[in-house]
């Protein structure tokens, strides 16, 4: 992640000066409806109340709105809420005016009057949250607006988007850096579940905060019950969603990779009489929401959908999240997984793996990136334009570019230094120095990308055929797992690949809890490369690798999983 200094683990509250304190408490009591801050709130907000810049990383459903609302209250000026979903802002609007918080927002689901009421309240300053979407912020007339009266606050909700290493990456926030810069650069909060150390470290970057201080307070959440499912076609793994779906009571999400995945399922489950609505990107957008309503409003108990259906998902009730496909990574499963049981109570986090839908993935993962000739047709264009000119003016050169993919190639020529936007997000091409990057270097960052992507579509198969803890490999993936060791709820742990029947938490309360507590293995024979073995509950398979105590081993079918050497005999 970043130096060891930089990122504080939550250890306590630190003491604020008592007016301070007495301030918040009342606050949080009167306005909030809260007796305590919980672990790591309380560091965050002291943070921002400092004036820092800050990134707190926390677990769905830990209160990270909170870390600005309260600030928000106490600060001077507006503060700026920059989130990635219209939907986000409406809900968190309508809680904030329940609770007598002066709040608006600016995105395209305004109205012409509503859009002016909003822009007449922020134009008239004083102390408000203002939500916008980061292609709103890189407007110059939204900037001009803020200019008069610069938010105390900026707030960058869903941060991961910020960074190219993040698994849901979003160009519009690639403006965000130069926006901060046209306010004065006012302190910023960023906010995010889940970030790998590549992924913190991109975050400091792109905001150009050297000194950004990291407050984590670990991904682990003991009330998610993970587990995985291996399927051998397409057919059983449908077949084992429905019966999940009898068996599981409550409501719950079901992901697909697949609008057609999507699309089929659901006409199943509504066949067969369930409760259920679905959720893409190829439906209209009115028979999105209508749809997301009804599952959010308990009209349906299930609701079957691509990854569309996201961020800003909060139904505390859900009660299980299937995944009928593994995702392209982790970072994405546990984002994904971890809409579930937000109200603390036990829910269940279910993936069927069928080896076939990595290639599902694989062609997702081809994707167009920047390449040399098109960061040299950029310049070409450019150099054509008034020396400083506009986005739009250089998209209308460039047809053939999208205007996500020309924002990404204008952030490569940005960092490369041969760009730079002035404070009213005007661009400006800079003569190269003796130092500067080819283009063939600048894209060599993304061909960098897509074998990261590859790696990470690999970790996430190989989570799917581990026989370890489940929150434990999780942790591990984040940098977060300490001396954890086993969770004792996973399928892993419940009922480890080598034992035909569920282990005895009681017994095994030691090596759940801690590592030191755990009884010493019993002696595993020698395993050999290229040897025959078999693992109860599975074939007799061929060892292809073996790294201390993992063994993986390829099955008939091109099947390959690693487990414990423990559970590995001699066939």
């Amino acid at each position: 992640m970043a130096t060891t200094a930089s990122i504080v683990k939550d250890k306590g509250s630190a003491s604020l000066a008592p007016r301070r304190a007495r301030q918040i408490a009342r606050l949080l009591r009167a306005v909030f409806g809260v007796q305590r801050l919980r672990a790591g709130q309380q560091e965050v907000i002291d943070s921002v109340l400092a004036g820092r810049d800050t990134l707190a990383i926390m677990p769905t459903g830990s209160g990270k709105s909170l870390c600005y609302q309260l600030p928000a209250a106490l600060l001077p000026g507006a503060t700026l809420v920059v989130s990635p979903l219209i939907s986000l802002m409406q809900d968190q609007l309508d809680k904030l005016q329940a609770l007598g918080i002066t709040a608006v927002q600016l995105n395209s689901s305004l109205t012409r009057a509503e859009e002016d009421a909003a822009t007449a309240r922020i134009a008239a300053g004083g102390k408000l949250i203002i939500f916008c979407t980061p292609e709103r912020l890189a407007t110059a007339d939204f900037l001009a607006l803020l200019a008069g009266a610069p938010p105390s606050l900026v707030v960058i909700d869903e941060a991961h988007c910020i960074s190219q290493w993040g698994h849901d990456f979003r160009p519009a926030y690639l403006e965000i850096a130069a926006a901060l810069r046209a306010l004065g650069r006012p302190p910023v909060l960023a906010l995010t579940a889940t970030a790998t150390d590549d992924v913190v470290a991109d975050i400091r970057a792109q905001l150009d905060a050297p000194k950004l201080h990291v407050v984590s307070t670990g991904i682990y959440r003991a009330n998610l019950r993970y587990g995985v499912i291996q399927v051998t076609n397409a057919g059983e793994q449908q077949d084992t969603a429905l019966r999940l779906l009898r068996e599981t009571a409550g409501t719950g999400i079901v992901y697909a990779a697949t609008v057609k995945a999507v699309v089929d399922l659901a006409a199943r489950l509504e066949g067969l009489g369930e409760s259920v609505t679905c959720y893409h990107g190829k439906l209209a957008a009115r028979e999105r929401k209508q749809n997301q309503a009804l599952f959010m409003g308990g009209e349906r108990r299930i609701m079957v959908a691509t990854n569309a259906f996201g961020m800003g998902i909060d139904k505390p009730d859900t009660r299980f999240v299937i995944h009928l496909q593994v995702p392209a990574n982790l970072e994405a499963y546990y984002q994904e997984s971890g809409r579930a049981g937000r109200d603390g109570l036990p829910a269940d986090c279910t993936l069927l793996y069928f080896q076939e839908d990595k290639r599902v993935q694989q062609f997702f993962l081809a994707k167009h990136y920047p390449t040399a000739d098109e960061l040299a047709a950029i310049v070409a264009v450019a150099r054509e334009l008034p020396a400083t000119f506009a986005f739009d003016a250089l998209a209308s050169g460039l047809p053939e570019l999208s205007d996500g993919h020309l924002k990404v190639c204008l952030k490569l020529l940005k960092d490369g230094k041969l760009l730079r936007q002035d404070r009213r997000l005007g661009y400006r091409l800079k003569a190269p120095s003796a130092g500067s990057p080819t283009y063939a270097q600048l894209a060599r960052i993304y061909v960098d990308k897509q074998e990261r992507d590859r790696q990470a579509l690999e970790q996430m198969v190989a989570y799917a055929q581990s026989g370890f803890c489940r929150w434990k490999l999780l942790l591990d993936y984040f940098g977060d797992a300490g001396d954890f060791e086993r969770c004792c709820t996973c399928d892993n742990c419940q009922a480890p690949p080598a034992l035909a029947t569920p282990i005895d938490l009681d017994e095994a309360a030691g090596p759940c809890i801690r590592a030191d507590a755990a009884p010493s293995p019993p002696p595993v024979p020698p395993i050999a490369v290229g040897s025959r073995v078999r693992v109860p509950r599975f074939d007799i398979g061929t060892v292809l690798s073996v790294a201390g105590d993992q063994v993986t081993i390829a099955f008939p079918e091109e099947t390959t999983r690693t487990f414990m050497a423990e559970f590995v005999a001699p066939a």
